[in-house]
Formats: C-alpha cells, sequence, structure tokens
C-alpha cells in the first residue's frame, strides 16, 4: 500500500501551523505499555516458562515499536516484514499463554491502523477481530468480556488510521490554499504589469509625438512651439499622477469588489466572514486602498492564522477606520511584517493614516487602517 507519513521527528498533536506538526512515530510508543498485560501475569505466575513468557513479551513490544517507526519514515518493510512477525507473535503468544496476553492484540490493532492503508486494513481488522473471538471462545470467556474485545480491536486499529488521513488532508488543504494564494499574487503582479504597459505605453507615445513637433515648431513658430512645450508639461504631470496610483494600489478594484471576492475566497475556505460596513460614498484613491487593506487582510487569514473565523468591520467616528479579525493561532512577541503588510503600511502612511498589525490580546490577529475621514454616509 501507498504509504504517507509524516517525519518522524515531529511531535503527536499539535495545532497545524507553518511547521504542519501531526501525528507521529513517538506518539505512538507509548501504547507499548500494553505489553504489560503479559507482564502482570508473569509477576504473578501465570506464564511459564518464566523465560519464554519474558522473550516473547519484549520482542512483541520491539517489533510494536519498529513496525510503528518504519510506518511513519514511509518504509514498506513495515507492512511487508515486520507487521507479519508482529502478528505472528502476538497471536501465538496470545494462544499459548491465555489470560492477559490478549492485549497484545491490541497493541496489534494499532499497529495495523498506523502501518496499513486502504482498503486492507477493515479486512486484517476483522480478521484478528475473528482470531480473538476464536481465542475468547475456546478459554471460555464471557459473551460481555468478548464483545468488549472486539469492539476494542477493531477501533484501536480504526482511528489511529482515520486520524492520520485527517491530518494528511489538513496539510494537503494548507499546501492547496498556498498555491492560491500564490497564484493570485503572480495574477495581481501580471495585472500591475498590464496596467501600467497601457499608461505608460499611451502617455509616452504622445508625448514623443508632441516632443518632434517642438522640434518642428522651434524656429519657424516659437509660439507654437511653447505650446506643444506646455502639453508636454502638462501630459507628464498627469501621467506622474498617474503612475502614483497605480504604485500605491489606486488602481485597485475597490473596497465593494474586495469584499465580494473575500465572501468567496473564505467561504471556499471554510472560514465564516462576518462584514459591517455602512454605505459610504468614498473617494477613489480611499476605496481603493481600503480594498488593498482588505486584501491582505483576508490573504493573511487564509496563509497564516489557521482561523475558523473572521470579521471585516468599517467604521469609527470621525476617522475611517478598517479592522480585519480573525480567531486563528495568536503569534507570540513582535509581530513580523511581510512583504505584503510593508507595502500596505507604505501605501497608508501615503494617505495620512496608520497602520496596525498583530496578535490579539484574546488571541487572534488584527489589522487596522485609520484614515483621516472622508466620504459621507449615503
Amino acid at each position: 500500500m501507498k504509504q504517507n507519513r509524516r517525519p518522524v521527528e515531529e511531535s503527536w498533536l499539535n495545532p497545524l501551523g507553518e511547521d504542519e506538526q501531526g501525528p507521529d512515530a513517538k506518539g505512538m510508543y507509548i501504547w507499548v505499555i500494553l505489553a504489560g498485560g503479559p507482564v502482570w501475569d508473569i509477576a504473578h505466575g501465570r506464564s511459564h516458562p518464566l523465560w519464554a513468557a519474558w522473550a516473547v513479551t519484549a520482542v512483541c513490544a520491539v517489533l510494536y515499536i519498529v513496525t510503528v517507526q518504519l510506518a511513519f519514515a514511509g518504509s514498506r518493510r513495515a507492512e511487508r516484514l515486520f507487521l507479519p512477525l508482529l502478528a505472528a507473535t502476538t497471536i501465538a503468544a496470545a494462544v499459548f499463554f491465555h489470560g492477559n496476553w490478549t492485549y497484545l492484540l491490541v497493541m496489534l490493532a494499532i499497529a495495523m491502523g498506523v502501518a496499513v492503508q486502504g482498503r486492507w486494513l477493515p479486512v486484517l481488522l476483522i480478521a484478528l477481530v475473528l482470531t480473538a473471538l476464536g481465542l475468547q471462545l475456546a478459554a471460555g470467556a464471557g459473551v460481555g468480556d468478548t464483545v468488549f474485545l472486539m469492539w476494542g480491536l477493531f477501533t484501536a486499529g480504526l482511528i489511529p488510521a482515520i486520524m492520520i488521513r485527517l491530518w494528511d488532508a489538513i496539510r494537503e488543504l494548507k499546501h492547496t490554499r498556498e498555491e492560491l494564494a500564490h497564484a493570485a499574487v503572480s495574477e495581481e503582479r501580471l495585472r500591475f504589469s498590464r496596467d501600467l504597459h497601457d499608461l505608460l505605453g499611451h502617455t509616452l507615445s504622445v508625448m514623443v509625438v508632441k516632443a518632434e513637433a517642438v522640434r518642428r515648431l522651434a524656429h519657424k513658430d516659437p509660439d507654437g512651439a511653447a505650446r506643444q512645450a506646455a502639453d508636454i508639461e502638462q501630459i507628464g504631470r498627469e501621467a506622474l499622477t498617474e503612475v502614483r496610483a497605480a504604485v500605491t494600489g489606486y488602481r485597485g478594484r475597490g473596497l465593494t469588489a474586495e469584499l465580494e471576492s473575500a465572501r468567496a475566497v473564505l467561504a471556499d475556505a471554510d472560514i465564516d466572514l462576518t462584514i459591517r460596513t455602512p454605505v459610504v460614498r468614498l473617494p477613489p484613491e480611499t476605496d481603493a486602498l481600503l480594498g488593498w487593506a482588505v486584501r491582505e487582510g483576508v490573504t493573511n487569514v487564509i496563509r497564516h492564522s489557521g482561523a475558523r473565523s473572521c470579521e471585516i468591520d468599517l467604521g469609527g467616528s470621525g476617522d475611517l477606520v478598517l479592522e480585519v479579525r480573525d480567531d486563528g493561532a495568536s503569534a507570540t512577541g513582535p509581530a513580523r511584517r511581510g512583504n505584503g503588510l510593508v507595502g500596505l503600511g507604505e501605501r497608508v502612511a501615503a494617505a495620512d493614516g496608520t497602520l496596525d498589525a498583530g496578535p490579539r490580546p484574546g488571541g487572534g490577529f488584527l489589522l487596522r487602517v485609520t484614515l483621516p475621514e472622508q466620504g459621507e454616509n449615503a
């Protein structure tokens, strides 16, 4: 079967953050304690010969640890070699010694859940359950004990397999989100390049034509040449303003469009979104800047927070305040600003506003953009 395991050095259960920690072999070692059942019988003189009982117990414990270790390392030997050896040893021990040696079958079921994936796992667990049923009937065990053992064996093998597959799915989803975020950044770069090309291409072409006219009229018609030069100056100033607007993000899609995009993106990421924004008339520059802030905040929520819910608020008395909050894992220490937040901070500063971004006291992350009051309620 295909093996897809976590590196063995990661911890057993941690929130899925940037280090993508999940189940690992060390977290499964604890179940070697199930070998305590045979040890209990040996200590009370119920397993003979003692040397054989001690040797079998040690072999079962070692085989279990090796099987789990190799399974999480992705080695095929776990399933093809060490798991069959563990199965043969534990079943033979349970048949020969009886009593609490059936605990070894539970340890075997856990090893199956870790090492075996796909359709064969239920088949092997059912075979193990039927084997345990035969052992219990041969030993004259009660119905309650028999049912309890059979149910315990099946769930002991099924639960580890489910958890491993769940963490694999979460990891794949996280990687998919990151790829989507990178694709969005690439698309935005292409859009900006196209905008800048369209803007400068037309403007520079006009300026070249007028500069040629200036050169032709310089000696024959100084007044006409001066008018053409004045046109070049005006066009240059307008182009400079438009370029600045493009560079600072003022030619973005705007707040309304980014809020609609945030609804779709967060819904795809299974993150609940609450939006509280009044109906306001904003200057194009402010509208586009707030749209950039929403885009950056939502990108951070998807890529870094692991959040389940997000809130976007726009309001404030006097100054205009936009907040993007989430309930994801809160960072410790000073917040690290990536290129996105740095660029957004520069745009906000150019508009005489302020940007605050960092962990919230109650958990989660907060991005707040404050701008001087602009626009009126509709």
